[in-house]
């Protein structure tokens, strides 16, 4: 039993050595915490290192409460949108008249899609119009929503004006305009995505838009392989093999970067998504290339796998992007990396 008391003057009758010494021994505890439980001598750490569970096993992060069918059918058709103007200027500027009136109507009616899969996710028509009563440069949502605003009656001046035969310079000026907005319009999901806390699309911030640039150029070139004549279909073969290699380039990066999280793309409904849109695009691709010249119908073939497999990468990312909110190691695993890094680097330097 304890003798000491505290006075007025200190502590008196204290035992030698039984100071409390701040700070000791914590710089050694971190380091064998961190090296694996091994200190400078060898010796073990007799504390383990705590695995992660959360709060009665909720989800750290509350997931989107968006429908795979409005939301990843919104990516997929406001890329084929985007990506098919751009295309279509191509070929009506280099004297392919089927094609560029194809991509034309394909481009207006995926927009439409595409702003009703938005609407019908919203709940009510009025919220995409009261998205439009500001402009917030920093919010992708807002821009989004202008992007569209802009785009939508170019894209739909184009068809119409090819349609009808009727104001052939408006309806080229239309024409040059929708191209000009369609990488925008292509591409901006991606970083919609990427803005959220979801971590597997947060964390691919950086590989997201080439992917989803890259899915939008194979299903403008699969469309166009789809309804245009061989004799015109040149362009569209090249961009759909150049489209396929982009994305899966980015798919792979992502991948290697991610660590745990990309598991999300690698297993479960969102793996097996991803391996059949990767199987496609390649099998379309190549039968574009090497039939699509020749043989109208290996060319449609072609075309309607690169279709699908653009729309397999869409609804795999957004179920990716689903189990990643829903398991709290993809929140809380990266972040203990992250942390652990930023301990580390002072230590190295």
């Amino acid at each position: 039993m304890s003798e000491s008391d505290v006075t007025r003057d200190g502590i008196r009758g204290a035992r030698p050595g039984r100071d409390a010494q701040v700070g000791k021994g914590m710089g050694d505890g971190k380091r064998r915490g961190r090296r694996g439980g091994k200190g400078r001598g060898g010796e073990r750490s007799m504390v383990p290192r705590a695995e992660f569970t959360s709060y009665y096993g909720r989800p750290v992060l509350n997931p989107p409460t968006w429908r795979s069918r409005d939301i990843a059918g919104y990516f997929f058709l406001g890329g084929l949108a985007g990506a098919g103007s751009v295309l279509a200027a191509g070929a009506e500027l280099t004297g392919r008249p089927a094609m560029a009136r194809a991509l034309k109507v394909s481009s207006t009616a995926a927009l439409a899609g595409s702003t009703a899969a938005l609407i019908h996710d919203l709940g009510r028509p009025g919220r995409f119009a009261n998205m439009l009563r500001v402009f917030k440069p920093t919010s992708p949502m807002s821009v989004g929503s202008w992007l569209l605003a802009a785009y939508g009656p170019m894209a739909g001046a184009a068809a119409v004006s090819d349609l009808a035969g009727r104001l052939p310079r408006s309806g080229r000026a239309a024409t040059v305009g929708a191209a000009l907005l369609g990488p925008a319009v292509a591409s901006y999901t991606a970083v919609l995505a990427a803005d959220t806390a979801v971590p597997a699309w947060h964390d691919g911030y950086r590989e997201l838009p080439y992917l989803f640039v890259g899915s939008a150029a194979m299903a403008a070139g699969g469309m166009a392989l789809l309804a245009s004549p061989v004799a015109e279909n040149a362009p569209a073969r090249g961009v759909a093999l150049l489209g396929t290699a982009v994305e899966t380039a980015a798919v792979k990066a992502m991948e290697r970067r991610l660590g745990v999280v990309a598991e999300t793309y690698r297993e479960g409904r969102a793996g097996k998504l991803m391996r059949a849109a990767e199987a496609l695009s390649v099998a379309g691709a190549l039968g574009g290339a090497l039939l699509g010249r020749r043989s109208r119908p290996a060319a449609a073939v072609s075309g309607a796998a690169l279709l699908a497999a653009s729309a397999g990468t869409r609804f795999g990312v957004f179920h990716a992007g689903m189990r990643s909110a829903e398991d709290p190691k993809y929140t809380v695993l990266p972040q203990r990396e992250r942390l652990e890094a930023r301990r580390e680097r002072p230590e190295d330097d």
